[in-house]
């Protein structure tokens, strides 16, 4: 059986699409031709010509032509889609609309478009219209009912703390990550940055799953999986692109494996009420529990509930009721007595989730 993992190959798309087994990805990113219409030689203001987007695989000889070619390979991505996967494509207003059309024609369920605000966009050098300073991606999931991945606290985690917008102020690809030829011009003219790549992928996945990209360039996505320690496969028609991909994947070095891991979201983790550690004995019925600074307390009932002299109910109701806020993590707020020791009753509920999983 061939293997589709940590690989890439030069071919179209089309035909090497169809001998992907099902279901055989967690994610699919597809920087597809933006077939942009382009119908003059742009200059700068001191006429030099501007190096813009003229490639042949950009061109298409209708909009009718283009529509079938992406509904071609969307309707293929999403048969080798697993069934919590999910799809991300990229494109400028040339061709968005029309990808985010037959996107929801195929039933896939759209869940974000992302602007990719560019600090450092090219200019309108004729002055009549606005500069183009963004490009827009589309997130969808495979269908209505799939539990995609999204590592919500790791993307909060990376913006400071806040929750992340869909509006990513992001560099294009230039200075040294730029692949150049030995006379100083772009190999490939819409070559993505690998920052935009790494907030996608550690958005929507997770280690060792696996990324299928079918225009795969000079190899953004495969470097980035690789750096990540995800599994990759790309599928790249241009022969220059594809061996400076080539080249660029075998430099690429993984990050060790400590520093791979993710900040679990809260939903993943395995929900323990507190009254199962009273049903389990891990906390008795009569033990004292008492705040931080042993101010208050309150005694472990039958039922899991608490009782102190100010409320009884939750612990988390009791706590809010001693703190006078409308709501407190009893969790991170009581602690009791273990052995001569003051341990936080989360790390009990902690102690018993790691038992579970093993």
């Amino acid at each position: 059986m061939l293997s589709f993992h940590n690989k890439i190959i030069n071919g179209d798309s089309l035909n090497e699409l169809k001998k992907i087994p099902d279901k055989s990805f967690d994610l699919v990113f597809a920087d597809p031709p933006y077939n942009m219409q382009i119908g003059e030689t742009l200059r700068r203001p001191d006429a030099s010509k501007v190096k813009g987007v003229d490639d042949k695989w950009d061109q298409f000889e209708s909009f009718k032509h283009y529509d079938n070619f992406c509904k071609s390979w969307l309707i293929e991505c999403k048969r080798i889609l697993k069934d919590n996967g999910s799809i991300w494509v990229i494109g400028s207003y040339h061709n968005i609309f029309r990808l985010g059309y037959h996107l929801q024609n195929l039933n896939y369920w759209l869940l974000n478009d992302v602007i990719w605000r560019k600090n450092n966009p090219m200019p309108n050098f004729r002055g009549t219209r606005f500069t183009n300073a963004h490009e827009t991606l589309i997130w969808a999931s495979k269908n209505k009912k799939s539990k995609y991945t999204f590592n919500y606290q790791s993307l909060k985690c990376l913006n400071d703390d806040l929750q992340m917008r869909s509006d990513w102020m992001l560099p294009i690809c230039n200075g040294k990550e730029r692949l150049k030829k030995n006379n100083g011009k772009k190999i490939h003219s819409t070559q993505k940055p690998e920052a935009l790549l790494h907030r996608i992928i550690l958005a929507t996945t997770n280690k060792g799953d696996a990324i299928f990209d079918p225009f795969l360039g000079t190899g953004t996505t495969a470097v980035v999986a690789k750096k990540l320690g995800r599994k990759y496969f790309g599928i790249e028609k241009d022969r220059k692109y594809f061996k400076a991909a080539c080249d660029r994947i075998k430099k690429t070095k993984v990050i060790e494996e400590d520093y791979l891991d993710v900040i679990v979201n809260n939903k993943s983790k395995p929900r323990v009420p507190f009254g199962s550690l009273v049903e389990l004995g891990i906390l008795k019925p009569g033990t004292v529990l008492f705040d931080p600074k042993k101010k208050f307390n309150a005694k472990i009932m039958v039922d899991g509930s608490i009782k102190s002299k100010e409320a009884e109910g939750s612990i988390h109701k009791v706590a809010a009721k001693i703190m006078g806020t409308e709501s407190c993590n009893g969790w991170t707020y009581w602690h009791c007595n273990v052995g001569g020791s003051t341990v936080l009753i989360d790390s009990l509920r902690q102690k018993f989730i790691a038992q579970k999983s093993i």
